[in-house]
């Protein structure tokens, strides 16, 4: 029986206007100071891939982990300072307040797996009157790695004191049903964000569906077939 709900927060929950480009950019610009070479970043990559590749040259080049650990935290300072502007202008999607009420109601945890910040995260779901329908928020700041690796969802999962396969994680993004398949949770891809539901099934989407409205329902579908 599904007994939680995990959700990613951008383009699942909310509509968040961040210029990736620009917090990239700015992102690879700071690592190139700090001697990554110029050649093996690229603007068209997350900066947790930049960072990954960082890391992999500055334990190559003999430094410190506590080196590459404060790189990492400047790093994700510069992402910070984009996304508490950004979450200035988010909206929360359509029907997302009823559909935690109704989750709630039907007895489900409910948990959080964002590569947002902590501080931005926060921000939000305090600004939307949604953070008592969280029993785990897990943002960047909480792992080592974050999803696709499967550490960040494995920790709110563990926050939830469910298993895997008692768990429904809900998203937008490719690495949201890539974490969720590894994982062998169910996964429920939502094209309401960057990819197209063609896209979320290549992935490891189990279901799509069009609305989160749509999610209660499913539920009760998916207990029945278990049950």
């Amino acid at each position: 029986m599904i007994k939680a709900v995990v959700f990613d927060l951008d383009g699942t929950l909310v509509k968040f206007n961040i210029d990736f480009r620009a917090v990239r950019a700015e992102v690879k610009s700071f690592l190139i100071t700090q001697g990554t070479p110029a050649s093996v970043l690229s603007i068209n990559e997350s900066i947790f891939e930049m960072l990954k590749k960082t890391e992999i040259f500055m334990k190559n080049s003999g430094k410190l982990e506590k080196d590459v650990e404060e790189i990492r935290k400047k790093a994700f300072e510069i992402a910070e300072k984009y996304e508490l502007e950004a979450a200035k202008t988010t909206s929360l999607l359509p029907g997302v307040k009823d559909t935690l009420q109704t989750l709630k109601r039907m007895g489900l945890k409910i948990g959080l797996c964002t590569v947002n910040s902590r501080k931005s995260t926060d921000y939000i779901i305090k600004r939307f009157g949604i953070t008592e329908y969280f029993e785990a928020v897990t943002p960047r700041d909480a792992v080592k790695r974050v999803k696709p690796d499967v550490e960040h969802l494995k920790t709110t999962f563990k926050a939830l004191s469910v298993s895997s396969k008692e768990v429904l994680v809900v998203g937008d993004g490719i690495m949201d049903m890539k974490c969720a398949k590894d994982l062998e949770a169910i996964a429920v891809g939502l094209p309401t964000g960057v990819s197209t539901t063609a896209e979320l099934i290549d992935a490891g989407a189990n279901y799509v569906i069009t609305s989160i409205t749509d999610l209660p329902a499913l539920i009760e579908q998916i207990n029945k077939i278990l049950g």
